[in-house]
């Protein structure tokens, strides 16, 4: 219990890290001696005096001694190892808490020769030969022999030196030089010991039985009394030897091993069992896993069923892949009897991990439509794997950030050990992309990649979640319509399905500046989008004219923002008088305006005439042809009454090479027929004109546009206007009734002030006597009225333009 534990296993101690303890934290592992000094260790020092580190089941860490470790404390039949971890959160090691961890462990009898095959290292220890002392013999004195070999005093292990065998040559090292390079000798009262790291010079890939092994082939001298003494410590490991077949995994191990039998003629099996994670199993426990051990006269073979018990999946990625490996801690012992070495003893760990194998993870999809809550199940997955990041419409964040952003996350732990991540989101989330589909029906779909990490080794892999909810819950946008004699109008109200959908006539983009282009109004508030459209203009469709007046309609389509398909139609018709397409001027002068039926679509409208065919229009759009001429011209008949004058004309199209029209549009202006009285006059001389005062009721407006086209005012909701200093305000200022068109507006005085009330004082005059100030630094700009399909009467309106100022006292603003 507590962040470790111990296990005594033969000849090694393991020391075993809680994963959930010293779970995102750095470590630092050292070994402590006798004297109570710490040793750092790295990996170069591990392999050279004995120790592993090593991960186990998902994050488990493991610690491995050897009972001949390079610290550990001999006595009797004990062995005791002093290890100590250092934990912090940063990789400074700042701020770290250190944790002591003391344990012994029995170990022997020995055997003469004991091979073990570790994980970073190969070792190899040997009884030494003890000669019988003869019976008053003299002993050379201790100085003699220093002077004969003064290296084998070099070390207390009374070491002297090891030499290689190699095909090309043999080399020597003295202990000192074996120690530098990596290798790690031992001595005990009984016992040489020889430890040599995988990545060692002098280790040769040499091929026994078709299995290759790491080897080394090497002798010992070491001093033993008056006796420089030498034994064999050669020592071989497998490297290969698995197979894959049938979801099987087959290990095999060669007996015999020739490096390891080199001068011995005769062999016996002692002993061979196999294990898992350094305990041994009994035939029943072998045969419950379903595991096989076959020992044969030349092999020993191991069977595991893959995801068989003992083992365990860990995840891995290939080439971007999701995928496990199914992991298990093999060991094998043999011991064997030959004519030279006696017992050997031989000890193989093999970690041993199948090929990757792709898995495809499960995505659920567990929205609650009543919650409105989009909820997805991504696994399932192993301990090791940990959801780090998600990429959301492009910009990845850390899962605390996700979470501030309104996605929840949270995990689901198995039994098993293995995991689930479920991510919520709310429906009317912005990660949440809403796409209409038909009828009353909306989909919402969460497009998110998740980042997961694997522990230990740090690899990441992504996971892409796509999912997709269908609900019943669109609003469409709907319309109202109405006309006021000039304008055809359509109020949108909008939905929740249409915000990225576009006004369209016909195929034509309804834009702002396009709006503003043909003088129509558009005005869109988030919640309502306001059209207006004069009826004669180039998108009013003309479908039907009868002397009760003529049909006009406006046909508007909200199309898709993305694809441009149809989504919704509206329309609004309505039926206009005759007397907006015909102005009878008291001039003389007829203004008609002939339109196209929607049932005549391939008419060209500058091709229209009047009788007399040279008379040709004036202006011309797609749908109307407008004629301006005087009634003493272009055919026009004339016919009497008592009290009208009648002036009759047509406005006629005629296909080419054909003299009947296809389409003909009678107009006629009539005129009152003046009383003729004989007068009796004489020649004065014309007084001086002048305007005398009356008295009568006048109802004028006062707007202010948006630009010097006058074609877009400033609504009720828009006020109060914001400008900044010397940008231009357009004034126009309409006399709206009586409609006399003898009478002519005209303005005298205009002035601003700071408040609404009029008589408030400061003030500025803008207009004086019709004229602009001329104090102003910017003086009042006059623009002209022109006659159009809104404008009747241009005398009966006054434009101008006056840059933006502000009251001040000194430097100081004047503010209400």
């Amino acid at each position: 219990t507590g962040p470790m534990t111990s296990e005594c296993l033969g000849n090694l101690l393991r020391i075993t890290l809680s994963a959930e303890y010293f779970e995102d934290k750095y470590l630092s592992f050292s070994v402590v001696d006798q004297s109570g000094v710490a040793w750092e260790l790295d990996e170069a020092m591990a392999s050279q005096c004995g120790y592993t580190v090593t991960y186990s089941n998902w994050s488990n860490i493991e610690f491995r001694a050897s009972a001949l470790s390079c610290h550990s404390h001999l006595e009797r039949d004990m062995f005791t190892v002093t290890i100590q971890i250092k934990a912090s959160h940063t990789p400074d090691m700042k701020n770290a808490a250190t944790h002591l961890k003391s344990a012994s462990c029995h170990y022997g009898p020995w055997s003469p020769r004991e091979l073990v095959c570790e994980s970073n290292y190969m070792e190899v220890s040997i009884r030494k030969e003890v000669p019988q002392t003869v019976k008053d013999f003299i002993q050379d004195e201790p100085e003699d022999w220093t002077l004969a070999f003064p290296e084998a005093k070099v070390r207390e292990a009374l070491v002297w030196q090891i030499v290689f065998h190699q095909p090309e040559e043999k080399k020597a090292l003295l202990v000192s030089d074996a120690w530098s390079a990596g290798y790690g000798l031992n001595t005990t009262d009984t016992r040489v010991l020889l430890r040599i790291p995988y990545t060692a010079e002098q280790i040769q890939l040499v091929e026994d039985q078709g299995i290759t092994f790491s080897a080394v082939r090497s002798s010992t001298f070491y001093k033993q009394r008056w006796m420089i003494l030498m034994v064999d410590t050669a020592v071989a490991c497998p490297v290969d030897g698995v197979d894959y077949a049938n979801k099987t995994i087959i290990w095999t191990v060669p007996k015999h091993i020739q490096l390891l039998s080199a001068g011995a003629t005769s062999f016996k099996d002692v002993l061979v069992e196999a294990g898992v994670d350094l305990h041994k199993l009994s035939a029943n426990e072998m045969a419950s896993r379903r595991y096989e051990l076959l020992n044969d006269l030349n092999a020993i073979t191991v069977k595991i069923p893959i995801g068989a018990e003992g083992g365990y999946y860990k995840t891995s990625v290939s080439s971007g892949q999701h995928g496990a490996k199914y992991t298990i801690n093999l060991f094998l012992e043999h011991q064997w009897e030959d004519n030279k070495w006696g017992l050997t003893k031989y000890t193989i760990i093999k970690e041993i991990e199948t090929p990757f194998e792709q898995v495809e993870l499960a995505i659920t999809n567990n929205s609650n439509l009543s919650a409105r809550l989009m909820n997805v199940t991504v696994g399932t997955l192993l301990p090791d794997v940990e959801l780090v990041n998600l990429t959301i419409e492009g910009i990845t964040v850390a899962v605390p950030e996700a979470v501030q952003r309104g996605c929840l996350i949270y995990e689901i732990r198995h039994a098993n050990g293995s995991k689930a991540y479920v991510i919520q989101v709310p429906f009317d989330a912005p990660s949440i992309k809403k796409e209409y589909v038909s009828m009353d029906m909306r989909t919402y779909t969460l497009n998110v990649t998740l980042v997961f990490i694997i522990h230990p080794t740090s690899e990441t892999f992504t996971v892409p979640v796509t999912t997709v909810s269908t609900v019943k819950d669109a609003v469409l946008p709907t319309a109202r319509g109405f006309c006021d004699g000039r304008n055809l109008h359509l109020i949108i109200t909008r939905g929740n399905v249409d915000q990225n959908w576009l006004p369209f006539i016909s195929d034509w983009h309804l834009t702002p500046e396009a709006a503003q282009k043909y003088s129509y109004s558009l005005r869109d508030n988030g919640s309502h989008l306001a059209i207006s459209v004069p009826f004669l203009s180039s998108h009013v469709s003309y479908e039907d004219f009868r002397a009760s007046g003529i049909k006009a309609s406006l046909h508007l389509t909200l199309k898709d923002g993305i694809t441009l398909a149809n989504r919704k139609d509206f329309s609004i018709s309505c039926r206009f008088t005759p007397s907006e397409l015909i102005q009878c001027l008291p001039n003389g002068t007829v203004v008609i305006t002939a339109v196209k039926l929607v049932g005549i679509a391939d008419l060209d409208t500058s091709l229209f005439v009047l009788r007399d065919r040279e008379c040709k229009p004036s202006f011309v759009t797609e749908k109307t042809a407008t004629f301006k001429f005087n009634v003493n011209t272009c055919g026009t008949n004339r016919q009497f009454n008592s009290t009208t004058m009648t002036y009759e004309n047509e406005v006629l199209y005629f296909r080419p090479g054909n003299d009947t029209p296809v389409y003909r549009l009678k107009f006629a202006c009539s005129y009152a027929i003046k009383q003729t009285v004989d007068v009796r006059y004489e020649s004065k001389k014309n007084p001086t004109p002048s305007i005398k005062p009356g008295f009568g009721s006048l109802a004028l407006s006062l707007k202010i546009f948006k630009g010097k086209s006058y074609s877009d005012p400033y609504w009720e909701l828009e006020y109060p206007v914001v400008k900044y200093l010397r940008e231009a305000l357009y004034f126009e200022v309409e006399l709206l009734q009586p409609e006399d068109e003898r009478l002519e507006l005209n303005l005298n005085d205009c002035w601003a002030t700071n408040s609404q009330s009029q008589d408030s004082l400061p003030q500025w005059p803008i207009l004086i006597n019709g004229c602009a100030n001329s104090e102003d630094s910017y003086r009042t700009v006059f623009h002209e009225v022109n006659y159009s399909s809104r404008i009747k009467f241009p005398q009966h309106l006054k434009r101008f333009e006056v840059r933006m100022f502000t009251f001040v006292q000194g430097t100081t603003l004047l503010q209400e």
